[in-house]
């Protein structure tokens, strides 16, 4: 029970990479509150872990404020906060990724405003509960694709970069307050979103590339948030983690 008595928001928790999280932190100890623009989606892992749902666009400030005072006033504190909620390749024109001469304005700020402003929006609010507590962790969810050059996604590639760089510079501010700041790193990874634009055997191929030879499963990604989130990272602060296979290792 490595979460018992914490509370933990998970954003994007209605699916994939954050509804795993949801998952194997409720069974850890913790009070869940399941946080996505999906709100039937979150009720359903709500109902099913015994947590809380709250229905959030991320890219809104507002709203994620709202989020993070619903955690405290339902649960009384708020001791972890995983930033997952993010886009990415998607049949939806708002969020087109494509090369930076082809990606249009408004595609840009969509994509920027949910994978890198909803994370700050979210550190910028859930930071001054956790001081209240006497510290607290932040799990930013990046992408190996901020930490090499792959081409064809820049918005989303520009997104999770900065998504490194606030992890590290708010790891260094807060550390004193006892405040740990994260950030993983995740490769290919099953679920619903990948599993709607590629095939078996584009997964095949992209599980070819890693030297483990597979995808990776959305329970790994899970289990190093909840080393990350729990006392057994203690002294691990502004780390990037890779989750990758060994990809970004070749």
């Amino acid at each position: 029970m490595k979460l018992s008595g914490k509370v933990v928001v998970v954003t994007g928790g209605a699916s994939g990479q954050g509804e795993a999280a949801c998952r194997l932190f409720a069974a850890e100890g913790a009070s869940v509150v399941i946080a996505d623009w999906n709100g039937a989606g979150a009720a359903r892992v709500a109902a099913e872990i015994g947590g809380a749902a709250f229905t959030v666009d991320v890219s809104q400030e507002d709203q994620v404020a709202a989020m993070i005072a619903f955690a405290c006033d339902r649960f009384g504190k708020l001791d972890v906060l995983f930033n997952n909620a993010g886009v990415g390749y998607s049949s939806t024109a708002r969020f087109k990724m494509a090369s930076i001469v082809d990606t249009p304005g408004d595609a840009w700020d969509a994509i920027l405003g949910i994978n890198l402003k909803g994370q700050a929006m979210g550190c910028k609010y859930a930071i001054p509960r956790m001081l209240e507590n006497g510290g607290g962790s932040i799990i930013n969810n990046a992408s190996i694709m901020a930490i090499a050059g792959v081409p064809g996604a820049d918005a989303y590639t520009a997104a999770k970069g900065g998504v490194i760089a606030l992890t590290r510079t708010l790891a260094v501010e807060w550390a004193e307050k006892g405040i740990r700041v994260n950030c993983i790193c995740p490769g290919t990874i099953e679920t619903p979103m990948v599993g709607a634009i590629t095939s078996d055997a584009e997964r095949a191929r992209l599980g070819e590339s890693t030297p483990m030879k597979r995808v990776g499963q959305a329970e790994e990604i899970a289990r190093a948030a909840l080393f990350l989130a729990s006392a057994d990272s203690s002294y691990v602060n502004g780390v990037m983690l890779p989750v990758d296979g060994g990809w970004s290792a070749l």
